[in-house]
């Protein structure tokens, strides 16, 4: 009997664990998310390459921290400026072509840059200039791409889409600056470069194999465009819950992010390694990260995430804290994995609240401003995180930044339970909770949901 018993629990507990691992890839049942998610992770590692490559070519270049902060805000200014133009464009022309288009340019300038660079002709205007570029191009594909999810899966997965689609960026973050470090040492900058152009085939001839179902866009391009961006503005603003998120991730964006601008002067100055030092830094950020998304990614509700956006925000900071005070390598790498891990949890569980929250409408222009928020104004942090390592060092300035990031997140979780209600009724209204009661935000009984008529 007692071996019986045994057995059968063992049964169980395999069950639950094939059941639990079937919840974390569920959104993989579709199969133009197959599509995605294959060419988007070999494209994605090609594009973590190309941001080491780039990274320690300009370091190499200039040995400027100053005019490592001008190429990351070249790069990310354009987010901020144009993407409400490009929320609109993807909610008013099909989001699969928009993407289809702003892979297919963004591989024409990494093949640009390789060219340049392969032929010994690149200089800093150069990858200022195709980073510039490249950020206009991003200011239309990251909100198409972040709203196309949905039309990928629907909105029963939409979660765990989101989760795997940050799992992917990451997995790609783990891989790809290690084999930029190894090919940065032993060939240069030059072939990253190229790899990275060549892995937007991928994700392209993904997109182009979709079967996606046409949408209805008339009454959308009826619309004054000026009128559709000041709407999604209106709704960001007048929507406490998204103001918030979006608020905070902000700060982070401006304080914490940065970090990663200043890494070479870390794996150079003050660990004295090399390129390699830097793939190992930047791949220990993108396995904490990858652990965070995975860890999302086994989640079926939204409910407590908003508990979890302001701890991975305190921890966050906490980790960069330790991270500057570090002079050993092999700790700097360890306390990188937290650093990762919290961030994305941070990031993702804010994407996620958001979609859930935002009608489909008005789901570009919403991720739009997501994009302006989370990339958009990174590089004003990126330029005085340059600015202020000039002047208090490069660990200084990142232990700065994770001490502002603690504050803002103990301020958010003062003011979260004042949001939560009004959370709990929007994802109602989207109908993200699968007919049960959605505690979004906090812990709280069902009976304080509002009634939805």
């Amino acid at each position: 009997m007692a071996v019986a018993g045994t057995t059968r629990a063992n049964s169980d507990s395999a069950a639950e664990h094939r059941s639990r691992m079937q919840d974390m890839v569920r959104s993989l049942r579709h199969p133009n998310f197959q599509l995605f998610f294959g060419g988007q992770l070999i494209s994605l590692i090609g594009t973590w390459m190309d941001t080491v490559a780039e990274a320690w070519l300009v370091y190499r270049l200039t040995h400027s921290p100053l005019l490592l902060g001008i190429a990351s805000f070249a790069g990310q200014i354009p987010v901020f400026l144009l993407a409400p133009i490009g929320g609109v464009v993807a909610d008013r022309l099909n989001r699969r072509s928009v993407v289809v288009a702003t892979q297919a340019t963004s591989m024409v300038l990494a093949s640009i840059l390789a060219f340049l660079t392969l032929t010994n002709r690149v200089t800093v205007v150069d990858v200022i200039t195709l980073a510039a570029l490249l950020g206009s191009v991003n200011a239309f594909d990251i909100p198409a791409r972040q709203a196309f999810l949905v039309d990928m899966v629907g909105r029963e997965d939409l979660m765990n889409a989101i989760a795997l689609n940050s799992s992917m960026f990451n997995g790609a973050r783990v891989i790809g600056p290690s084999i930029a470090g190894i090919l940065v040492a032993k060939i240069g900058e030059g072939w990253c470069f190229f790899a990275n152009a060549v892995s937007y085939i991928a994700v392209i001839a993904g997109l182009l194999m979709m079967k996606i179902e046409p949408k209805n866009l008339a009454k959308q391009q009826a619309t004054s465009p000026w009128e559709h961006i000041a709407e999604g503005f209106r709704f960001v603003r007048n929507t406490a819950p998204i103001r918030a998120i979006l608020m905070l991730l902000g700060l982070v964006s401006i304080v914490g992010m940065p970090y990663t601008v200043l890494m070479p002067i870390f794996a150079s100055q003050v660990l004295h390694g090399n390129a390699d030092t830097l793939g190992v830094l930047m791949g220990a950020t993108g396995i904490g990260a990858l652990c965070g998304a995975l860890l999302l990614a086994s989640r079926t509700k939204v409910q407590g995430l908003g508990r979890w956006i302001f701890v991975a925000c305190c921890g966050f900071g906490a980790s960069l804290i330790l991270f500057a005070l570090s002079r050993w390598y092999m700790l700097s790498v360890a306390l990188l994995v937290p650093v990762g891990f919290f961030m994305m949890v941070q990031m993702a569980s804010s994407n996620t609240l958001i979609q859930a929250m935002v009608p489909d409408q008005l789901r570009g222009r919403t991720m739009a401003v997501y994009s302006m928020v989370f990339m958009g104004v990174a590089p004003v942090g990126a330029l005085i995180a340059g600015a202020l390592a000039d002047r208090i060092t490069a660990p200084g300035t990142v232990a700065l930044g994770g001490a502002i990031a603690i504050l803002g997140g103990a301020i958010f979780a003062r003011h979260l339970p004042k949001i939560r209600v009004e959370a709990r009724r929007l994802i109602l209204a989207q109908g993200m909770a699968a007919g049960e009661p959605a505690q979004e935000l906090n812990a709280s009984s069902v009976s304080e949901a509002p009634t939805i008529s």
